[in-house]
């Protein structure tokens, strides 16, 4: 159909000019009304939250990254044997290294073996139904298959030797062993609270003699004491900081 010529100021219009004027007068129209005028403020607004979401979801990441449900720390953890440190470390006053007797030399503390355990038991609470697995190991010669309360990564190396003997009490990691019905894990063993100990050793060393006494105290200034066992263990003459120190 032939668009019909139309007069203007100078003239007739060719009818492809006043088509073409229409046709952009027409698409302009049907453009503005794909976005409503709150279309602006609605992306504002998301620019605006966009960020704040970030950093939301950062905050919530690095909170649950230190929770109890990421570290297990304060759980405890099945065994066995409910075996009892308040009992035998705390009311028996038994030293750890009776059990754990590899832990001044060894990266591994060590777990006692079945004969350890029934060099009392053969003798007191002989017909403790809670010790059955302990006396069906002495029997049939297979070891207990205790559960690791605190598990590092594979790609952490830790020598409970090197900590014991530079003076790191017992409890400084695993906490006051000698109160817990059933063992569990006191400390996040995270990598920061690791380096806290490692970029200031001195609050919390005590002569090696005092390693596994969970009642030791010391009346006078922690950190004075500490940082002298420093100089006596040959403590910091390394860098203990240093990636390869606990990455290997």
């Amino acid at each position: 159909m032939a668009l019909p010529f139309r007069l203007n100021s100078s003239g007739y219009e060719r009818p492809e000019t006043y088509s073409h004027k229409r046709l952009s007068q027409d698409a302009s129209y049907r453009m503005a009304q794909l976005f409503p005028r709150t279309a602006d403020m609605w992306l504002r607004l998301a620019l605006l939250l966009l960020p704040l979401g970030l950093v939301g979801v950062f905050a919530a990441f690095v909170i649950l990254s230190r929770s109890s449900y990421v570290t297990d720390q304060g759980w405890t953890v099945h065994q066995p044997v409910p075996f009892s440190h308040e009992h035998h470390a705390g009311a028996l006053q038994i030293d750890c290294r009776y059990c754990h007797d590899n832990v001044e030399t060894s990266a591994v503390a060590g777990l006692p073996p079945t004969h350890t355990c029934m060099s009392c038991h053969s003798q007191i609470w002989t017909g403790a139904e809670m010790l059955a697995p302990v006396r069906q190991s002495l029997v049939e010669g297979e070891p207990l298959r205790w559960n690791r309360v605190t598990e590092l990564p594979d790609y952490v190396f830790f020598h409970h030797g090197v900590h014991v003997n530079a003076g790191v009490g017992c409890a400084e990691c695993h906490g006051p062993v000698d109160r817990m019905p059933l063992m569990h894990k006191a400390e996040p063993f995270t990598m920061s609270w690791c380096l806290d100990c490692h970029q200031d050793p001195a609050p919390r060393l005590r002569p090696r003699e005092a390693v596994t006494d969970m009642s030791w105290q010391y009346k006078g200034d922690r950190r004075e004491l500490g940082e002298a066992l420093m100089r006596k263990y040959h403590i910091g003459e390394g860098n203990l900081t240093h990636c390869y120190t606990c990455h290997r």
